[in-house]
């Protein structure tokens, strides 16, 4: 496994430009984390407003309309300045120190987690051939603070919902995990960035680039569905949120918590929310692709960083990125004001007996469709958008492969 961290060729810039080779490398870390601390402190910021006002919206009200202007855009900023003012309280029977830790440790797993996320080619804190493997695993230890939360609060009715939480998170990161692995197969790479190249094409024979995204795959397109339920439920949104429901079961492991601590928890669901949907804009809908060949053609063949057009078209394609994001986001939150809770049996029966059958078939048949259609066609996809495989091919790109292999020193003579 070869690691790349992004912070090399920024430390290489401000080093060609200040001339300070030892402190390059630190201001560059120091922009890293805070461009990744926004990104994951921003997007949480702007959909708690749009969860207000999409929310009026569907039941027919205005929403904020007064702190920030007719808007109410700063009612994000109101919530979070009256949260901070609320007295800090722990319950007497409450494990004081594990009760105090949880809140932070749902944060710090769903903020890890963004380190990994290519927001534009090349631009990410952290990029691994392993890239998806890790933020999944990052993403996968909130779980820890829910049930930390959930022990800790000395109430019987805060360890249910921990529980309840604890298994519906861990049974529905099952059938996502196996969905992600869908394009993962195609793509043949675990590095995130290489995926959406995988999906990157220009007009083959008049069809649009978008065409070529795993979306409009027959079987990456239905493992999206599945991917993006399984998302939902795994961020505790409605219609899966029944065990940290209010009136059905006083909040769940929530219960006992209040103030900025009880904040941190929403911070990090709306962030994971973000984030699982940028993931899926990754991995089925092109990434920073934008479907019609212009950050392509803007970034030509250029590998310079500091090219205006590269630099033009990484910014056109993190903004892309974002708004794929984004309306999976508010896909979220529309479900979630217009479908009635599902009861804890509903929502086990329904990951269990349905959607994990469902990732599994869908995961066979991401390996054998491919082969089929080399057999019958000549193509690995459907679509006129790859040349067909021949023998000389093959064995060009086995060589390839024994070249790259023979300099990271995995063959000998």
């Amino acid at each position: 496994m070869s690691l790349i961290l992004a912070a090399e060729s920024l430390a290489e810039i401000i080093s060609s430009i200040t001339g300070c080779e030892s402190c390059s490398v630190t201001i560059a870390a120091v922009i890293h984390v805070a461009l990744v601390g926004a990104f994951f402190g921003l997007p949480a910021a702007v959909f708690i407003w749009a969860e207000r006002k999409v929310s009026a919206r569907i039941q027919d009200r205005l929403g904020p309309t007064r702190v920030g202007g007719r808007f109410g855009w700063l009612q994000a900023l109101a919530d979070g300045g009256k949260l901070v003012q609320k007295e800090d309280l722990a319950p007497k029977a409450a494990d004081k120190p594990l009760f105090r830790v949880a809140p932070y440790v749902v944060v710090i797993a769903s903020f890890a987690a963004f380190m990994f996320l290519p927001f534009t080619d090349g631009w990410s804190a952290v990029s691994l051939d392993v890239g998806m493997f890790l933020l999944f695993a990052m993403l996968s230890l909130e779980v820890i603070g829910v049930i930390l939360a959930g022990y800790a609060s000395g109430s019987k009715w805060a360890l249910f919902g921990g529980m309840r939480e604890a298994a519906q998170m861990v049974s529905y990161e099952i059938p996502m995990s196996i969905c992600a692995l869908v394009p993962i197969v195609m793509a043949g790479t675990l590095n995130l960035n290489e995926v959406i190249h995988f999906q990157s094409a220009g007009w083959v024979n008049g069809l649009p680039p978008f065409l070529h995204w795993n979306v409009f795959n027959p079987i990456a397109g239905p493992a999206f569905i599945v991917y993006f339920v399984c998302a939902t439920a795994s961020c505790k949104r409605a219609p899966f949120d029944l065990a940290e429901a209010e009136s059905e079961l006083v909040a769940g492991f929530l219960t006992e918590y209040s103030g900025m601590r009880w904040s941190f928890f929403f911070l990090a669901e709306y962030a994971s929310m973000f984030l699982v949907s940028a993931v899926a804009a990754i991995l089925f809908l092109g990434g920073w692709d934008d479907g019609f060949g212009i950050v392509r053609s803007l970034k030509g063949s250029s590998t310079n960083v500091l090219d205006p057009s590269v630099i033009l078209g990484n910014a056109i394609g993190a903004g892309v990125l974002m708004l794929k994001a984004s309306k999976l986001v508010l896909l979220q939150i529309w479900v979630r004001w217009t479908l009635p809770r599902l009861r804890i049996d509903q929502v086990m029966t329904t990951c269990l007996k349905y959607l994990l059958p469902m990732s599994c078939a869908l995961f066979l048949a991401a390996v054998i469709y491919p082969m089929a259609l080399v057999l019958q066609t000549g193509r690995p996809q459907l679509l006129p958008l790859s040349a067909p495989i021949t023998k000389a091919a093959v064995a060009t790109a086995v060589e390839r492969d024994v070249e790259i292999a023979a300099v990271d020193g995995e063959v000998t003579e």
